[in-house]
C-alpha cells in the first residue's frame, strides 16, 4: 500500500528524533521535492543542514530552488564549507543568480568565494545585467546545434550533453558566430529520419529577449505564447541563454504578491510573512496607514465644512457612512480591475478613452442600482416611523441622487488613477484601493451636501 504525505513525514521525523541517520538518509532520498519542502518548515536551520547533507545531489538542488530566500541563506551558513561549495556550485545558474541577487554586499562577497572560478565569472556577468532585467533570469545551459547537422547527430549530442542543461525541449540553431537562426521542439527531431538535416526542420519562425528587456516583459510573452524556453540575444543577434517558465512563473507569483499587498495598502513585504520581523512588519504598514489616516482627516475637514447644514438636519448625518462607503467601493471594484487588466497585458494606456466610456456607463448602471436602494428603503421606512421628518421623500431624494453621483465618480476615478499612474513612470499598484477609496471619501461628502443644499434648501436647511 502506498504511504500517504504525512504518513512519510511522520517517519522521517521520528528518524530525526531517534538519530537513525542511516535510515533517515535512506527515505529521505526515496522522496521527492515537495515531500522534503513539507519537512523542512517543522525543523529548526540545524536539522535543515542535516536533511541537505544526506541529500543525493540532483534531489539537494531541485528542493533548493524551491526554498524562500532567507531559507537558502541560514541553510549555506550551516552546512560545513564543503558541503556549501558543492550546492552552490551545483544548482541552476538561473537559481544560483536569483539566490545572490538577494544578498548584501558583504555575504555577496562571502558566498562568492564557494564557487568555482569557472561559476563564479557566470554569476557575476549575469549580476552584471541591470536589476528587473531578463539578463539577471537567464542561464546558459542550453542545447546549440549547426543547421548542417543531421538528426541523427542533434539527437547523439543531446545524449551526450543535455544532462546538463536547463532544457532540452527546445534546441537552437546557431551559426558560426553564435547568432541565433532558429529555435525546434525536441518532438520535430523524434519524427523524422535520422538521414533529415537540421535546415529541412527550419522555419525561421521564432521569438526572442533581449538581456536587457525588462522582466515583466518576459512575464506577458511567456503568459501570451505558448512555450516553455525563451532565448536570450543581444542587440547583434547572438545567443546569450535562455530563459525557462519555471522562473517566469516565480517571478509572475513575486510581481502578483507584490501587487496584492499594495493593493491592501502596505508596502511589499520580500519575504514570507511568518520569515518577517515583527519591526519590519511594522515599518512595511505603518507609512500607509498614515498616509490613509491623512487623507481621511480630509474627511473630517469636508464635514466640518458642511456644520451648519449638519446641525439643522441632524438627520443627513446618518447617511454619511452609507453614501462614502459606496463610493469607495465603487472605486476600489474599478481600480483593482484596471491594474490587474493592466498587469496582465489586458489593456494599455492608449485605451483610456475606451476604459473612461466604459466606467461611465458602469458607474451609471451601478449608481442608478444603489441609488434607487437607498430612495426605496427610505421612502418605504419613513412609513414606519418619523425618524425621517416630514420631508424624507426630499432626504430620499438627497440619498438617491447623491448615491448615483458618488458611485460614477468611484469607478471614473478609480479607473482613471491607475493610468495616470502609469503615464507618469510608477507602479499602477501604488493606487491602492484603500487610497482610492479615501480620495473618493472626501469628494463624496462634496456630492451629497451638495445635493442636500441644492434639494433642501429651503425646507430643513
Amino acid at each position: 500500500m502506498r504511504k500517504s504525505k504525512k504518513t512519510i513525514l511522520s517517519e522521517l521525523k521520528l528518524h530525526m528524533e531517534e538519530g537513525n541517520i542511516g535510515l533517515l538518509q535512506q527515505n529521505l532520498n526515496k522522496v521527492q521535492s515537495p515531500v522534503i519542502l513539507d519537512l523542512l518548515k517543522d525543523i529548526n536551520t540545524e536539522e535543515k543542514a542535516t536533511v541537505f547533507s544526506l541529500l543525493d545531489k540532483e534531489l539537494a538542488y531541485k528542493t533548493f530552488k524551491f526554498l524562500d530566500y532567507s531559507t537558502q541563506k541560514d541553510l549555506i551558513k550551516s552546512l560545513p564549507y564543503k558541503q556549501a561549495a558543492i550546492l552552490l556550485n551545483g544548482i541552476s545558474t538561473d537559481d544560483r543568480t536569483a539566490f545572490f541577487e538577494e544578498l548584501p554586499s558583504a555575504a555577496l562577497n562571502e558566498f562568492l568565494r564557494l564557487l568555482s572560478t569557472e561559476e563564479r565569472n557566470i554569476t557575476l556577468t549575469l549580476l552584471g545585467y541591470p536589476e528587473s532585467s531578463v539578463g539577471r533570469l537567464m542561464t546558459p545551459d542550453y542545447i546549440a546545434v549547426k543547421e548542417d547537422w543531421t538528426v541523427k547527430q542533434v539527437l547523439d549530442f543531446v545524449r551526450e550533453n543535455g544532462k546538463d542543461t536547463e532544457t532540452i525541449n527546445v534546441i537552437y540553431v546557431v551559426d558560426e558566430k553564435g547568432i541565433l537562426l532558429d529555435d525546434i521542439r525536441i518532438r520535430a527531431f523524434l519524427f523524422v529520419t535520422p538521414e533529415k538535416t537540421v535546415k529541412e526542420l527550419m522555419d525561421h519562425n521564432f521569438l526572442s529577449l533581449s538581456p536587457i528587456d525588462d522582466q515583466e516583459v518576459s512575464v506577458n510573452i511567456f503568459r501570451n505564447n505558448n512555450r516553455v524556453a525563451l532565448p536570450v540575444c543581444d542587440s547583434f543577434g547572438v545567443m546569450l541563454g535562455i530563459v525557462t517558465i519555471d522562473d517566469v512563473l516565480r517571478l509572475a507569483k513575486e510581481e502578483d504578491t507584490e501587487d496584492i499587498h499594495k493593493l491592501g495598502g502596505l508596502e511589499a513585504l520580500e519575504e514570507p510573512y511568518m520569515n518577517v520581523s515583527f519591526f519590519t512588519l511594522m515599518k512595511k504598514r505603518v507609512g500607509w496607514l498614515i498616509v490613509l489616516f491623512l487623507g481621511e482627516m480630509l474627511t473630517a475637514t469636508a464635514m466640518g465644512f458642511f456644520e451648519d447644514e449638519i446641525s439643522k438636519a441632524v438627520v443627513l448625518a446618518l447617511f454619511v457612512p452609507l453614501i462614502i462607503s459606496s463610493g469607495g467601493n465603487s472605486g476600489s471594484q474599478a481600480a483593482t480591475l484596471i491594474i490587474r487588466a493592466l498587469a496582465i497585458g489586458e489593456v494599455r494606456i492608449s485605451d483610456w478613452f475606451r476604459i473612461l466610456k466604459r466606467e461611465i456607463f458602469s458607474g451609471v448602471f451601478l449608481g442608478f442600482v444603489l441609488g434607487l436602494l437607498g430612495f426605496l428603503r427610505i421612502v418605504v421606512w419613513s412609513n414606519f416611523t418619523n425618524i425621517y421628518g416630514e420631508h424624507s421623500f426630499r432626504i430620499a431624494s438627497v440619498v438617491g441622487l447623491s448615491l448615483t453621483g458618488v458611485v460614477i465618480w468611484g469607478t471614473i476615478s478609480g479607473s482613471m488613477f491607475p493610468l495616470l499612474l502609469k503615464k507618469a513612470g510608477f507602479d499602477p499598484a501604488t493606487s491602492s484601493a484603500p487610497f482610492v477609496a479615501t480620495m473618493v471619501d472626501v469628494t463624496g461628502l462634496v456630492i451629497y451636501f451638495s445635493f442636500a443644499l441644492l434639494i433642501l434648501r429651503g425646507t430643513v436647511l
